[in-house]
Formats: structure tokens, C-alpha cells, sequence
């Protein structure tokens, strides 16, 4: 699907820290409580203490708040997270579009994209239809996160 409303990324600040970890909470919510894990304090917490600005890009829509992603350098690839988009606001194409772009990226720097997801998430079918499959598993210490990884389209093709 492709969106026909009209959105923008903006570089994220520290001012966004709120409104991104309150968004964090509103969208993971269903997927914890069904793994037994939400906690309230922790889902907004865990936002707040990774929470790097300059490598956040910030959705919005008609001006307004609606998302977020992140693209993290690392030594041999790039993690996508808190990758966000409001509730009222999912199945619009948003969330593909800001996708297609952030792998264009990735794919003419050549560099890998990894991502974790919730066990069980909706949003895994959404990382498969861009690329994304089982990424390896070292490293992950619970039963509830899932690696995901995609290697960069080759030259002339996009995801």
C-alpha cells in the first residue's frame, strides 16, 4: 500500500524523548501483555535510557507528531529501532514508506540492517515484505526477542 497522506521526517531532539517513549508504550502494549512483560514504568523507561537524537528521524504528518525510527550504526551492519508509528496511523502506508526509505539508504551504502522484534508481532510481517529474515540469535537473552536481518538489495533494486 502507498500512502497519500503527506509526511516528513525531521532529525529528532531531546525534547521528542516524551512523546517518543509515550508511543513506545501506547504501540508495544498489546505484544507485552501478551508475553506477560508489560510493565508501565519499564516500557517508557527503557525508551528514555537508549534514547539517542541523532539517530532518530521523527514521522510527521500534517506537522504533527506521528512516529518515529531509528538507525543506529554499528560495526558490521545498522539496527533499525523504536520504530513507531501512532496507532491511527498504521495500515495508511506510512510505516512502509518511511521503511523504503531508510533501506534506500542502507542499500547505497551497501551496510546490512538488523532489527529485534517482539516474538509474535504483527510487525514482523511487515519486515518480511521489505526483506528481513531470521538473523542469528547470539546475543539475545530472552525468549521473547526475535533477530531479523536483511542484506542490502543489489545495485538498481529496491526493497
Amino acid at each position: 500500500m502507498t500512502s497519500t497522506l503527506h509526511w516528513t521526517l525531521r532529525t529528532a531532539t531531546a525534547a521528542d524523548v516524551d512523546a517518543v517513549a509515550e508511543l513506545r508504550a501506547v504501540v508495544l502494549r498489546p505484544d507485552l501483555e501478551r508475553l506477560g512483560r508489560y510493565d508501565e514504568r519499564r516500557v517508557r523507561q527503557r525508551l528514555r535510557d537508549g534514547f539517542a537524537p541523532r539517530h532518530t528521524r521523527v514521522i510527521e504528518v500534517g506537522g504533527a507528531f506521528a512516529g518515529c525510527v531509528a538507525l543506529r550504526p554499528a560495526e558490521d551492519a545498522h539496527w533499525l529501532e523504536h520504530f513507531y508509528v501512532a496507532p491511527h496511523l498504521q495500515g495508511s502506508g506510512i510505516g512502509s514508506a518511511v521503511l523504503r526509505r531508510v533501506l534506500g539508504r542502507c542499500d547505497e551504502e551497501g551496510v546490512p540492517v538488523r532489527l529485534i522484534v517482539l516474538r509474535g508481532s504483527p510487525a514482523r510481517r511487515l519486515y518480511e515484505r521489505h526483506g528481513f529474515g531470521l538473523g542469528s540469535q547470539d546475543g539475545v537473552r530472552n525468549a521473547v526477542d526475535v533477530v531479523m536481518e536483511r542484506r542490502p538489495a543489489p545495485p538498481g533494486r529496491t526493497s
